[in-house]
């Protein structure tokens, strides 16, 4: 495994580098998280196959590839953070199945969400077993990097679990109450909690404290973190409104069918007419349509099924979801158009375009002052996303 990925300056550079990292390290992690949990080590319980659904489906591995690259960054090897890089991707694909219920989300990196398939019952359970079962590799660090290290791990990704679910509460609790008297600094520490910490700030930290770290390196690696966060965010939700769906994975405008507080949607309500706000925020506080409310909704799930791309259990689980929440005057495709309209005509996606660029540009300066990580091709990577990001933004 570790001549996949070697240890210090030779990883090749093709191309795009930075895929070449990334698609590297998602070999190594899907290997490691097959090693742990894949069925061959838990005998035939169908869970552990589900276990591995969400991870094999693709993604980035942005997170055990950040933990990688610092670690080996540091001079440190890749046995000691591998464990640790497996079970944040395992939190983060937890993560996903759990907030695909929560947001009613029907798709999935191309393909039905879990509980669209197995049920919400099925689909709560795998991702709480994958919670649970993440808590022994980082126990197990301990014979492979020593208990202060280990501990160290141990107390990061207990911080780190505690911030992400407080922001994913949050924002539950905006969209519930139909919040809207929220600015910019509202959304940013909302986004610090739900997405900096888990995806940029602790896979950081923990690959620093594999390789031997001392805590005085944990802050600036956490104003990094928190920077870009704050960028990749912002630019997963203009994404969410623009992107391609084969190239973005989820639902294209998802985020306003839900009603989620984005930096353009709050910007678009602050600045608003008062007749246009008024609409605005009657709009957001509605469901999503119904199958029965719009039947368009209902003969594109029995064409999916036909043609043999939706299982007739997922189609009849959706039109189950759906139905939960009737509602006379659900969501219409064209309050969406208006909505999405309005942000352009008062410059809500230029405001966060530009916002985005900013914490790009200060992730970039934050990384400059890593002075203590020599550069290296793992450096470079960090680098390399920072450029990545930034020109997500534009």
């Amino acid at each position: 495994m570790t001549s996949i990925l070697p240890e210090a300056h030779s990883i090749p550079a093709g191309p795009n580098p930075l895929d070449d990292y990334l698609a590297l390290c998602k070999d190594v992690c899907d290997g490691e998280i097959g090693r742990l949990y894949g069925p061959h080590e838990r005998g035939s319980n169908g869970l552990y196959d589900l276990i591995l659904d969400y991870p094999l489906r693709g993604g980035k591995a942005l997170r055990p590839a950040l933990s990688i690259a610092m670690c080996l960054g540091l001079g440190g090897h890749l046995e000691a953070i591998l464990p640790t890089a497996a079970t944040l991707e395992l939190y983060h694909n937890a993560f996903l199945i759990h907030d695909d219920i929560e947001d009613e989300s029907l798709w999935r990196r191309g393909k039905p969400t879990l509980h669209i398939d197995y049920g919400v019952p099925i689909a709560v359970n795998v991702g709480d077993a994958m919670l649970s079962l993440s808590l022994q590799p980082l126990l197990d660090n301990v014979e492979r990097i020593g208990l202060g290290p280990a501990l160290g791990i141990l107390r990061a990704v207990a911080t780190m679990t505690r911030l992400t679910v407080d922001g994913q509460a949050l924002e539950l609790d905006w969209v519930r109450s139909n919040t809207w008297r929220l600015d910019e600094a509202d959304y940013l520490k909302m986004v610090e909690l739900k997405t900096s910490w888990y995806t940029f700030i602790t896979p950081l930290q923990a690959g620093a404290i594999a390789a031997g770290a001392g805590h005085e390196l944990m802050a600036p690696l956490e104003s990094f973190g928190r920077h870009l966060g704050a960028a990749f965010q912002i630019t997963d939700d203009l994404l969410n409104l623009r992107a391609d769906p084969e190239e973005y994975g989820k639902e294209i405008g998802g985020d306003l069918w839900e009603g989620k507080r984005t930096l353009m949607l709050l910007h678009t309500l602050r600045h608003a007419q008062p007749v246009d706000q008024e609409r605005a925020i009657a709009l957001l506080g509605k469901p999503r349509p119904t199958p029965d409310g719009d039947p368009g909704l209902g003969e594109m799930l029995d064409r999916l099924a036909a043609r043999g791309e939706l299982s007739q259990s997922g189609r009849d689980e959706i039109a189950a979801q759906l139905r939960a929440h009737p509602n006379s005057d659900p969501k219409s495709l064209n309050d969406i158009r208006w909505l999405y309209e309005l942000m352009h005509q008062l410059g809500s996606i230029k405001y966060a375009q530009d916002i985005a660029a900013r914490h790009a540009r200060d992730a970039a300066s934050a990384l400059a002052d890593l002075d203590w990580l020599p550069s290296s091709r793992h450096r470079n990577v960090l680098a390399d996303l920072v450029d990545y990001v930034h020109g997500r933004t534009r």
